[in-house]
């Protein structure tokens, strides 16, 4: 078996050696780019050519590596050469291990700088205030809908959403020792709570559920105090030395969570976007549907229609709404003037690649 395996591992030694020398070369060039980018004070990250370019290496692959695999490599490798022209700080729901910590990672790849917040109202603090140069925050779930807090907040923000991520959400019940003997109360954010009812239901309804800051806090408590379980990640179970009890809990196997990334960059086309908006309707029959009209008229998709409770001002409800193309798409463009002359309030949240999961 050596014998076969020897000339493997030197072609594999020798392809390793001229992949090294590539990925280098790279770098260098990306050093480049990083001087002409301080010289026109252009940002540093711009999502919509990192889209473009993991959209293109997963159009281009032959195989036998997956198309995921090949773009999370490739992420890496962006995230890695961008940190030689300057780290990116990013702020995210914390403690570490939660889900926005994943949507950070699976947006922006390893080499960034996270600032973990208690909350997203901070999170959105830190990034209008400068601290981060980008925020990433829960929009909506597949099973429990829109994160009100979120949205909420998207309000009176001036931060732009430039980019939008979809995670696949698994909850684990997990303990410091791994069962549920002598455990009180299990803890998770309220999202996941929910998100886990049915199952809690038939297995432990009588233990009590708190509801806390995420679900990495959670997990955190839990690593403390041999009387809470928490529902969490695997991964942040890991981070806090917890066993798992029982994998995958949640109601929904298919269960995800979308995350959009909130800062003060204009992204410009990709190519397959995605505009958000708000609007408001004086309360009478109709004005809805006529307000809606223009996308409609001049083939804009609508992917998301969101209704939030009036806060502030004369009007009973905001409506969140985002449609397929970027706003420098002229059918966009011409949809957005014609919403903007009928609705009563009109903000544009921003344009911004898809999601590529």
């Amino acid at each position: 078996m050596s014998d076969k395996l020897k000339p493997l591992r030197e072609k594999i030694d020798s392809i390793d050696a001229q992949i090294l020398a590539l990925l280098n070369d790279r770098a260098k060039v990306a050093q480049e780019v990083g001087h002409v980018k301080a010289e026109t004070n252009a940002p540093v990250f711009r999502p919509e050519r990192e889209a473009q370019v993991l959209r293109g290496v997963a159009d281009r692959n032959p195989g036998p590596l997956g198309a995921r695999e090949v773009q999370t490599i490739f992420r890496e490798i962006m995230s890695a050469c961008r940190a030689l022209e300057r780290r990116v700080t990013v702020a995210y729901l914390g403690p570490a291990g939660t889900f926005s910590e994943q949507a950070v990672y699976a947006q922006f790849g390893t080499a960034v700088d996270g600032i973990p917040c208690v909350s997203i109202d901070e999170v959105f603090r830190a990034t209008e205030a400068g601290t981060a140069d980008f925020g990433v925050v829960p929009v909506e779930n597949s099973s429990e809908g829109a994160v009100n807090r979120t949205l909420d907040l998207m309000l009176a923000t001036p931060c732009l959403i430039s980019g939008e991520i979809a995670i696949a959400v698994h909850h684990s019940l997990m303990t410091r020792t791994g069962v549920m003997e002598g455990v009180q109360v299990i803890c998770a954010h309220s999202q996941a709570l929910a998100q886990c009812q049915v199952w809690l239901n038939q297995n432990y309804p009588h233990i009590e559920r708190r509801a806390v800051a995420s679900n990495a806090e959670a997990a955190r408590m839990a690593g403390d105090d041999p009387t809470i379980a928490a529902i969490a990640s695997e991964h942040a179970g890991a981070q806090y030395g917890l066993g798992v009890v029982n994998a995958h809990i949640q109601d929904d196997p298919h269960n995800r969570t979308r995350f959009v990334v909130i800062g003060s960059l204009h992204t410009n086309p990709s190519g397959r976007d995605h505009t958000s908006v708000i609007l408001a309707v004086p309360n009478k029959a109709g004005a809805v549907y006529q307000l809606l009209a223009p996308l409609a008229k001049n083939g804009v998709s609508m992917t998301r229609f969101e209704s939030r409770p009036a806060r502030i001002g004369t009007w009973e409800y905001y409506f969140y709404v985002d449609v397929e193309g970027h706003v420098q798409d002229p059918s966009v463009t011409k949809a957005l003037a014609e919403l903007k002359d009928n609705a009563a309030f009109f903000k544009v949240l921003g344009s911004y690649p898809t999601s590529l999961t």
